[in-house]
């Protein structure tokens, strides 16, 4: 058997099998299109479970909102949340996962110390329990190597108000 009809015999089939492979893969989307569908009826229309929720605007918890083209989470909060960290370094930014981590930041005034900042963002909606925020601290020791730090428990939650607070800064500006 030469090379040419090997291949070509080849060619011949690779049409029907992606055609075959694509049937099957629909099928599962489906299922799986539909048991999010499922989950979210049962939640009372609340990614995080529970009827109605903390929605910060007022708005109607029991429908999705828009989130934007192109990310799987609520725009606001994720605009929101990088406009706050602008000042440190981006390590990784997933907007499909609602993940923000940066690198570690040493302020100029303390050289001594540096933070770093995870954000998690949890659904689609705008609402109060929408954004996590986890802030992590290190200190130089004698030798010049970085210790772990304790942070003061109340940092988090204010860089989760900070998120917040731009977030329906956006939200404002964007409906005028």
């Amino acid at each position: 058997m030469s090379s040419k009809s090997f291949a070509s015999r080849y060619l011949a089939i690779f049409p029907v099998l992606f055609a075959i492979s694509a049937c099957g893969l629909q099928g599962q989307d489906k299922k799986i299109e539909h048991e999010s569908d499922k989950y979210y009826k049962q939640t009372g229309g609340s990614l995080l479970g529970g009827e109605g929720g903390l929605n910060i605007l007022g708005g109607d918890d029991s429908k999705p909102q828009d989130s934007g083209a192109g990310i799987g989470v609520n725009s606001f909060l994720w605009r929101a949340s990088l406009d706050t960290i602008a000042f440190m370094p981006l390590a990784s930014a997933d907007p499909f996962g609602g993940v923000i981590i940066t690198d570690w930041y040493s302020p100029d005034e303390s050289q001594i110390e540096r933070f770093k900042v995870n954000v998690f963002i949890l659904g689609q909606e705008l609402r109060a329990d929408g954004v996590r925020a986890s802030v992590f601290k290190q200190r130089r020791d004698v030798t010049g190597g970085w210790i772990d730090a304790k942070v003061d428990p109340k940092t988090g939650s204010e860089l989760e108000d900070a998120i917040l607070t731009r977030a329906r800064q956006l939200r404002i500006a964007s409906s005028e």
